[in-house]
């Protein structure tokens, strides 16, 4: 993992195409925005995780349909 230190106004750079901006720091909470394409998903990591499971979920529910009654 890397780790860096940004100022307010200050960007990283992800590849060519996504742009990541720090617009506010306060306390222990900082805001960024994102530039990337449309093609490009852009999701928090705790939705990742529920979308996972709820994915999981699904297939372990679809699977019971197969079983010899």
């Amino acid at each position: 993992m890397l780790v860096l230190s940004r100022k307010v106004g200050e960007t990283i750079w992800i590849g060519e195409e996504v742009e990541i901006v720090i617009s506010e720091v306060k306390g222990d909470q900082v805001k960024i925005g994102i530039r990337a394409p449309r093609n490009i998903d852009v999701i928090r990591g705790e939705l990742r995780e529920d979308v996972s499971t709820s994915n999981t979920e699904a297939v372990i529910q679809n699977l019971d349909i197969f079983k010899p009654k």
